[in-house]
Order: structure tokens, then C-alpha cells, then sequence
């Protein structure tokens, strides 16, 4: 089954591929030039949802699904931000670095060193006849200072729940096992299943 997924990240792109080996997984910038998709809406699951549906049009094509995600940290002590506006929270050309780093920045001018945080991760799976949402959340402590090399975005300054490393850190095997985006997308491959 061919699952085209709304997005160029490479690092989603890698993630959701390692997941779903059953399923020929492309990402739709090898099948039409990449575009600009707003993401105006006030929930990441809304916001999935226009990203599949926006990459489902441009296609196309009746017979290709779409798998979007929307997903973001949000931090107990900055009152839930950067939340749906992760992607950007360092400005409109911000790199993955530049998010990093205004995050930490804003929680250490917060007076401390971490805060209790969670991943939310919102899934979108539309095709000619449907369109269908799936959640998954990861608690954990975002820190002030950059730990490990590994993973993309937050991950070197996010510790999850039970563990003393960061995403940064631990190896992917367990990471899969982990993250927000890996028990939407648990999910999300019991709907594919279906289709």
C-alpha cells in the first residue's frame, strides 16, 4: 500500500518509515514540487488535517493516502509554549537549532533549569472517502542545556518520563518505543489496515 506522507522532514520522514515497513512510505516531495502549507488552525489535530488534505489535493490522484502529523512540546512553565507553534518558535525562518536554543532561552529566564513538559503528536489519515484523527502524548522534563547528538527538534533538551537520558541520548530502538509520534502512529497503522 502506498501511504504518502504530507511532509519533507527528514527526520519524520525516517521515524514513520522505520514504523511502517509494511507499507511503501513516501514523502509527497518526491511525487510533486515542494509548497507551502499554512498551518493556521488552533489545534495540532486541525492543523494535521489541513496539511493531509492540502497534500491529498495537490496530488491529485483518488487512489493515494495521506498521512499527516502535527506535533509540538509544550512546557509547564512557559504556560504550554511553544505548543502548536514549535515548528516556528524562533521566528518564521527559524532552523530546528534556532527553536532549540529560543526554548531553552525562555525557560532558563523563566529561574530554572527544567520544567515539566509533553510531546503531543496529532495524525491525519485522509483518502478519496475519509479522513480520520489519532493522538499520542509523551510526558517528560525539558531541560535548559543541549544533552546527546541524536534525534531532531527538542529532542536533546526533553527527557521522558522514567528515564535520566535525553531523546538526544537514548538509541533509537528505544525511542520508538517512546515517542509521541510512535503511539500515533500505533494507531494510525490499526486505520490503515482497515482501508
Amino acid at each position: 500500500m502506498k501511504l504518502v506522507l504530507a511532509t519533507s522532514n527528514k527526520g519524520k520522514v525516517r521515524e514513520i518509515k522505520a514504523m511502517c515497513e509494511d507499507f511503501e512510505v513516501i514523502p509527497y516531495t518526491e511525487l510533486i514540487d515542494e509548497f507551502e502549507i499554512i498551518e493556521d488552525a488552533d489545534t495540532f489535530k486541525d492543523n494535521a488535517l489541513l496539511k493531509a488534505h492540502a497534500v491529498f489535493d495537490a496530488l491529485d490522484d483518488e487512489n493515494v493516502i495521506v498521512l499527516a502529523d502535527d506535533s509540538g512540546i509544550s512546557v509547564e512553565v512557559l504556560d504550554g509554549a511553544p505548543g502548536i507553534y514549535s515548528a516556528r518558535y524562533g521566528g518564521d525562518n527559524a532552523t530546528d537549532k534556532d527553536n532549540l536554543h529560543t526554548l531553552m532561552r525562555n525557560i532558563k529566564a523563566k529561574g530554572v533549569d527544567s520544567s515539566p513538559a509533553f510531546y503531543t503528536a496529532a495524525m491525519a489519515i485522509v483518502t478519496k472517502t475519509s479522513e480520520r484523527t489519532v493522538h499520542g502524548w509523551m510526558y517528560g522534563t525539558a531541560l535548559t542545556e543541549e544533552q546527546g547528538e541524536g534525534g531532531f527538534g527538542y529532542d536533546p533538551m526533553f527527557v521522558p518520563l522514567g528515564y535520566d537520558k535525553t531523546l538526544g541520548e537514548l538509541d533509537d530502538a528505544t525511542k520508538r518505543k517512546l515517542p509521541h509520534r510512535s503511539k500515533a502512529l500505533s494507531l494510525a497503522r490499526k486505520i490503515l489496515k482497515t482501508l
